[in-house]
């Protein structure tokens, strides 16, 4: 090497081997003239180059990526911190992606797509002179445009391979939902989706059994056990005064569930508020602001990308981040660290609460808008959770008549000296049958024993329906990493002060949790109030 130093190397010892080959070491150490010597290994180094960022056209003009003005998603940040998507497989469950589009081609991946509409590999979108299939690839560019291109604008895991497939431009089945959620689950780390039923203000629909099924092995057995990653636009039905809990795809304890804030923090005319949402990205809002920048059929680009729809992909990108920090994180870790990592700070409602462990949460925005860099921060020190926990109370001893307003208190040991405890809260669903008259008249909430009230149904107007629900299970994230003991408090409420009528036949809590306090990370929760409380608000009543 320099002077009396030499390397030697031994063809029989396995490269790279971590154990030393004790014959060799033993003779080389009595060699009279061998003062030292040592077996070589291999060493982690970064390389210290200096951040730049990317030079494509479009990227001064993402304002969801970098703003001086206002709070922005923090994904320079995360850039900084060395992660780019690099090794992480993202698919698009949509109408296609165009695999040829010069913004997205280098980082195609053609083992994480499929045409399920027509059976075969291509996922190329179906071209109609109104453009209508443009839907699955303005998602993928959100989450994976080339940077330093010198084409459009740059996707948040830029690094990251990108699929699609094309299962809604067609007849959408089960089997095809199913087909679509489980393709490839070795291969592909993360799906995203923005769609789901009619956001119509009066539908409650959700997976049937071959979808509910692909979902449940996607989170057992997908990425080699670890569980595949489903994000999921929370819904544009705000106008039509829908609620997100009474579509089954994002009310999914196996969805990751995202929400819209506009540019100015507002919540936008489509949103959907709901207790089952987890956390919100940016998208469009008013005239006067702006749209989300991606690419757009026919090799082009776009600056006016939409709705839910733009949330989940960027959602989606920000997880691949947090995935290359750490390819060992779970399906659940993921949605741990969206919880803490979340910052309610910039977005405006007047639903903030503090729940029982003193976290802030909203109907409208989950825990708040994501944070690239404090997620991929935390990632890379994250200790997984324990194992999940589920346990089921029955909470109806009899069939109890609504009326006007029908409250059911109950407590509960949360399943304690059994082997399905639960002392720290994840996901909470009730599960209710129950006849009405009119459904869309009823609201209906869900009291933690440490007092978090949740809306698990919000009254719908344009709901005429007499069919009640059937087994429906309403979720709430709200609770999470709350001890479920105590009394819980169902109440169900006629507001529309109608004489209405209907009877609930069953109430069903499923705690779902672990059996011991999450471990996580030492990293302070970016959402959790401290211990002294808040000592400053800002004009949304945020804690900051």
């Amino acid at each position: 090497i320099f002077g009396d130093y030499y390397h030697f190397r031994h063809r029989r010892v396995v490269k790279r081997s971590l154990s030393q080959n004790r014959g060799t070491h033993i003779r080389l150490h009595r060699e009279p003239q061998v003062k030292w010597a040592e077996q070589q290994v291999v060493k982690s180094r970064k390389k210290r180059d200096i951040y730049s960022e990317p030079v494509d056209p479009k990227f001064a003009q993402q304002w969801y990526l970098y703003n001086t003005n206002h709070r922005d998603l923090n994904v320079k940040e995360a850039w900084k911190q060395g992660v780019t998507g690099k090794d992480v497989v993202v698919t698009i469950l949509d109408d296609g992606i165009e695999k040829n589009h010069p913004d997205l081609e280098q980082n195609y991946d053609p083992d994480a797509s499929y045409d399920v509409n027509d059976g075969d590999p291509d996922p190329q979108p179906r071209y109609t002179q109104l453009n209508d299939n443009r839907h699955g690839t303005r998602c993928a560019g959100e989450v994976a445009a080339v940077a330093n291109n010198d084409i459009c604008g740059v996707g948040v895991a830029y690094n990251a391979k990108i699929g699609g497939v094309r299962m809604l431009d067609g007849e959408v089945t089960d089997v095809v939902e199913a087909q679509s959620l489980s393709l490839n689950p070795q291969h592909i780390h993360i799906y995203s989706a923005s769609w789901g039923p009619e956001d119509d203000g009066k539908t409650v629909d959700g997976p049937a059994k071959l979808a509910k099924e692909a979902f449940l092995k996607g989170v057992s057995e997908g990425r080699r056990g670890l569980g595949s990653i489903f994000v999921w636009a929370s819904g544009n039905g705000g106008r039509d005064k829908d609620n997100c809990n009474c579509d089954g795809y994002t009310n999914s304890i196996y969805t990751l569930s995202i929400s819209s804030s506009t540019q100015n923090g507002d919540v936008p005319w489509y949103s959907e508020a709901c207790s089952s949402t987890l956390a919100t990205t940016y998208s469009s809002g008013g005239l006067n602001e702006k749209q989300i920048i991606t690419t757009d059929l026919r090799q082009k680009c776009t600056d006016s990308h939409t709705g839910t729809s733009a949330s989940a992909p960027l959602a989606a990108g920000i997880i691949a981040l947090a995935l290359e920090a750490n390819k060992n994180l779970t399906w659940r870790d993921m949605q741990h660290l969206v919880v803490r990592t979340s910052d309610p700070a910039h977005l405006i409602t007047n639903d903030w609460k503090t729940n029982g462990v003193g976290r802030q949460v909203s109907h409208s925005y989950g825990y708040g808008l994501l944070d690239a860099a404090a997620i991929v921060a935390q990632a890379k020190n994250w200790t997984s959770v324990g194992p999940q926990q589920k346990c089921v109370i029955s909470m109806l001893s009899e069939p109890r008549n609504i009326g006007s307003h029908l409250v059911i208190s109950k407590t509960v040991d949360a399943c304690s000296g059994k082997a399905n405890f639960v002392s720290s809260l994840e996901h909470v669903q009730a599960q209710l049958t129950m006849s009405y008259n009119r459904r869309g008249n009823l609201g209906i909430y869900l009291t933690s024993p440490q007092g978090t009230r949740s809306t698990l149904l919000a009254p719908r107007p344009r709901d005429y329906s007499s069919e009640g629900f059937n087994d429906w299970a309403f979720m709430t994230t709200h609770s999470w990493d709350e001890d479920p003991r105590g009394e819980w408090t169902l109440e169900i409420e006629n507001v529309a002060g109608t004489s209405d009528y209907g009877t609930l036949t069953q109430f069903t809590l499923v705690l779902y949790g672990t059996a011991s306090a999450s471990a996580g990370s030492s990293m302070p929760d970016s959402n959790q109030l401290p211990e002294e409380g808040c000592k400053t608000y800002d004009l949304s009543q945020i804690c900051t």
